[in-house]
């Protein structure tokens, strides 16, 4: 069996980043990681260059950061047909060692799941939307009952998350055309293909994979703090992420994309299927407002690095 793809994107706080992906090189799971460093600003990469992992298969710096979106969808064309897609965002520390042999274990006894996640935890409000625990085999997982479009928080948060390779042909990718990300995949997943998306729970209703995304350390938890070349007094790791971090605003803007994308799709005009720039094959033969998606790319590129 092809071990599942993990992608990893980091965008600074390297302090943060190096305490969070040790979590994950550190249990025995077997997957095939690919990081891509969205143009640090701080000394990411650096510290990139010492992993020896032999499970980390690509390192990637990008030149110019245009978005997590654009990120995400490069690394999702090195996947192999076969293999489940997985992602951890950089704020997210894995507690639980056997975390991809238990998401597996869901996707094998629910055939029916396409996307499963992870409930994000404090500082994020407890928020969650509208599920159904489903149990079979002694196996359990709460199913998303409605994923409605724009109300609030009613998706699969994208913080940890995987995809079921027989869903991947049917969407494609995340849309470039509203970088609206896991508000946008869910409700896609949930009224545009067979697929049924969830959050991982035990039979008690407790997570079953603990995580923890505390969103700032200090300068004398870092582990990392060799490769540090900041003053640690005026600049940090943190500040030079809080300076780049435009995905807020970004929302703001350009949410009337990402209403008018699901009026298209609720108006068959389009399929569930995104097409991507870094899959010509793609645009070619799907539906691809490429205007859009470069007002999106530009506004990362002015206003992220």
């Amino acid at each position: 069996m092809v071990p599942p793809f993990l992608s990893y994107i980091t965008f600074n706080r390297m302090g943060l980043t190096a305490r969070n992906l040790k979590s994950i090189l550190d249990t025995p799971e077997d997957f095939e990681m690919h990081i891509i460093d969205s143009n640090s600003k701080d000394d990411t990469w650096d510290y990139l260059q010492t992993l020896t992992d032999s499970r980390i298969k690509s390192k990637t710096r990008l030149t110019v950061n245009s978005g997590p979106i654009f990120a995400l969808n490069l690394n999702l064309t090195k996947r192999r047909p076969e293999q489940y897609f997985f992602s951890i965002d950089s704020d997210v520390l894995m507690k639980t060692p056997d975390w991809l042999t238990r998401f597996m274990r869901v996707f094998n006894t629910f055939p029916d799941v396409g996307l499963l996640g992870v409930q994000r935890t404090a500082p994020y409000l407890p928020v969650y939307p509208p599920v159904i625990p489903k149990s079979s085999y002694g196996v359990t997982y709460l199913e998303l009952t409605a994923g409605i479009i724009d109300a609030p928080l009613d998706f699969v948060h994208g913080c940890c998350m995987g995809m079921r390779p027989e869903l991947i042909p049917l969407i494609g990718y995340w849309s470039e055309e509203t970088c609206y990300g896991d508000a946008e995949l869910t409700p896609r997943v949930m009224h545009y293909t067979p697929f049924k998306a969830g959050y991982m729970t035990d039979q008690n209703m407790i997570p079953l994979i603990d995580i923890d995304m505390t969103q700032k350390i200090s300068c004398a938890e870092c582990m990392v703090q060799g490769y540090c070349k900041q003053d640690k007094v005026y600049n940090t790791c943190f500040n030079i992420h809080n300076n780049y971090h435009k995905n807020e605003p970004f929302v703001n803007l350009y949410k009337w994309k990402y209403l008018e994308f699901f009026r298209e799709l609720q108006a068959g005009q389009r399929t569930a299927y995104c097409a991507s720039i870094y899959d010509g094959n793609s645009i070619a033969n799907h539906a691809y407002n490429s205007a859009w998606a470069m007002e999106n790319m530009n506004y990362y590129i002015a206003n992220s690095n």
